[in-house]
């Protein structure tokens, strides 16, 4: 059975706009597909441990995977392995990811198991696979209205590449502060998600 793996980053749980978009992903592909399920993970709900001396000395002494310090990380990326589809539904705090998800990033991040060393450049040790990441911004960073950097975009796809996700699509929602911009966002996120080929209207029509 298929299976996606719908992230949420928003302490505003279910009722964050970068999670509605996401979700309407999913169900999308749920309705494209019947014999796929839905895993979620909320991370202000199951928000990752802060990381510990122990599990750093466990990261530096390159310790055996199974070993408990590493239990965290591994149900983190086992997660990841298990997933077909792959949504990621964040805002933007102060330019980059929120905390959370910085924590989530830091556990799934780790040399020999994630990812390894060539000729002195990391290389992703996962399968790559379709992956949608929804990010939600009360000011705009792109186009006229801009006013502040999108650290978090680059930042990201480079965190996913690094262990083996490449085939990453963004949908930006900016302006969610600002009434007039919030509408015109998220008209404008809505028709992006109905014309991908992957999450949207069209895959569920098609089953494609």
């Amino acid at each position: 059975m298929k299976t996606i793996l719908l992230l949420n980053a928003s302490p505003l749980g279910s009722a964050s706009r970068s999670y509605e978009l996401g979700r309407k992903a999913a169900d999308n592909l749920l309705d494209a597909e019947p014999d796929i399920r839905l895993v979620e993970r909320d991370l202000s709900v199951m928000c990752p441990s802060p990381i510990t001396e122990h599990y750093a000395d466990a990261i530096v002494q390159r310790a055996e995977h199974h070993l408990p310090a590493f239990a965290e990380s591994e149900t983190l990326i086992q997660e990841i392995e298990a997933c077909n589809y792959l949504i990621v539904a964040t805002p933007m705090h102060n330019f980059s990811v929120p905390a959370s998800l910085k924590l989530w990033i830091d556990y799934v991040l780790r040399a020999g198991r994630t990812f390894t060393y060539r000729d002195g450049y990391k290389v992703g040790l996962l399968e790559d696979r379709p992956t949608l990441v929804v990010v939600g911004s009360g000011g705009a960073h792109d186009g006229p209205r801009a006013r502040q950097p999108d650290y978090l975009s680059p930042y990201f796809a480079h965190v996913l590449a690094t262990i083996g996700i490449t085939n990453v699509q963004f949908i930006r929602l900016q302006g969610l502060a600002v009434a007039d911009l919030a509408t015109e966002a998220l008209a404008l996120g809505n028709r992006q998600l109905a014309a991908n080929p992957v999450f949207g209207l069209t895959s569920a029509v098609t089953g494609s």
